[in-house]
């Protein structure tokens, strides 16, 4: 017999599990697609030299790398955005510009396996693709905060910053070089803490002085996102990472979503390739769960494989982060573990009319689960409340149905299928 593991770092899904994310995949989409952004896919497999070196270093040392059957070096794509800028390369003449995508798939690294964290997870990013203004950047928070809006996660904060002003602080202090290494150690500051920070620093051979400079900087006051933006204009007047930066907030006023937003200087996520705007996203009510979305500006990216001009930026939805946060807060978006809405008991009378009735149930747009083992009725009903289903249907007498409520153990007698269908439709929006 084989032993039936997983390897270390992935996992099975559960129906309950799969459900849930699927359902959470619907909705962005729908929400992605209202903005006007189309779906693409890319294989799993990328040539090595697509992918090497476009994360920093520690994402080279993840990536799942080997010689396949035709002795090419290949590895499993690492994120979906930079296998993106290979995409929009390649397709170039065939895309339109601005290209607004989303892209909902797996992706592999083999980073040491920990609670809430994998080898292999579903990564739900969205782009724009052609555009560097201040209008894309901020079409992708606006659709952050739609998203999370209307996904009732209870109150959020995008902290954004720009990657820019940190490289301007750096280079006036003569540390242009390092710019790399501190935004890899400042990037680990909600792990490891300002001191864990100032000692990976230390690490890179920095002095104490322009270690205090840094962690000054990174510290500066961030109630406000106006506040804030005064704050910085003082330190960097009339430059452009200033001036996007204003634009952005001015935005966030007229969409009145300004609230939801803090300017926050320690924010610079960890991959190389960012260039400009950088953004986290953090649940109030649920901080232990870490950043459900996150992203940035990428303009140098698609250079490495074409001369066009193809600026980007982007964000990521963490799938998994924010299954956690909705079943922590009894979302009804990840309570299911059916699809059904109404179950049609197996009898032994049955000729064939449960088939039926389900049938004409479904004609409804009525989920419907028809039971096809071999089960006492009281099993049946067991059954059918471990799947979240409201209703059996147990008899059926011409054109009249008998059926259970589930939750009220309350018997339907003498209903007819619409009436059933009115139901179930009713109880499943309440849900």
């Amino acid at each position: 017999m084989i032993e039936p593991k997983v390897l270390k770092g992935f996992r099975d899904s559960l129906p309950s599990q799969e459900i849930a994310r699927q359902k959470l995949i619907g909705k962005v989409q729908s929400i992605f697609r209202s903005f006007g952004f189309v779906p693409i896919d890319t294989p799993a497999l990328e040539y090595t030299e697509v992918l090497l070196g476009k994360g920093g270093g520690e994402t080279d040392k993840q990536m799942f790398r080997f010689t396949d059957n035709g002795g090419r070096d290949v590895a499993l794509r690492f994120d979906l955005t930079v296998p993106l800028a290979r995409y929009v390369s390649a397709n170039y003449a065939s895309l339109s510009f601005p290209f607004k995508r989303y892209h909902i798939s797996k992706v592999w690294r083999g980073e040491k396996p920990q609670k809430g964290r994998f080898r292999e997870f579903i990564q739900c990013d969205f782009d724009i693709v052609g555009a560097d203004n201040a209008q894309s950047d901020f079409e992708i928070l606006l659709l952050i905060h739609t998203c999370l809006s209307q996904m009732n996660v209870g109150a959020f904060k995008v902290r954004v910053s720009h990657r820019g002003l940190l490289n301007r602080f750096l280079a006036t202090m003569g540390l242009e070089s390092t710019c790399p290494q501190v935004l890899r150690a400042i990037d680990k500051l909600s792990k490891i803490g300002s001191e864990g920070v100032k000692q990976c620093l230390r690490d890179e051979g920095l002095s104490e002085e322009a270690i205090d400079g840094i962690v000054k900087f990174i510290s500066i006051e961030k109630d406000d996102f106006g506040r804030t933006l005064s704050t910085l204009e003082g330190m960097f007047g009339n430059c452009p990472e200033m001036e996007r930066l204003k634009a952005i907030y001015a935005m966030m006023k007229s969409c009145e979503i300004d609230g939801d937003f803090i300017l926050d200087t320690s924010i610079t996520r960890g991959l190389d390739y960012y260039t400009g705007i950088v953004y986290e996203t953090l649940l109030l009510d649920m901080p232990q769960i870490g950043s459900i979305c996150s992203g940035g500006r990428y303009n140098n990216l698609a250079g490495l494989y074409t001369k066009e001009n193809l600026p980007g930026v982007g964000s990521c939805i963490g799938l998994d982060r924010l299954i956690a946060a909705l079943e922590e807060l009894g979302s009804p978006l990840v309570m299911d573990s059916s699809y059904a809405d109404v179950m049609v008991a197996k009898t032994e009378d049955d000729s064939g009319w449960s088939q039926k009735v389900a049938m004409d149930l479904r004609s409804r747009n009525v989920k419907t689960d028809c039971y096809v083992g071999e089960k006492s009725m009281g099993q049946q009903y067991a059954y059918a409340q471990k799947n979240g289903i409201a209703y059996v249907v147990t008899a059926k007498d011409g054109d009249r149905l008998t059926a259970k409520e589930i939750a009220t153990r309350k018997m339907l007698e003498n209903i007819t299928i619409d009436e059933l269908a009115a139901l179930a439709l009713g109880s499943k929006e309440e849900r």
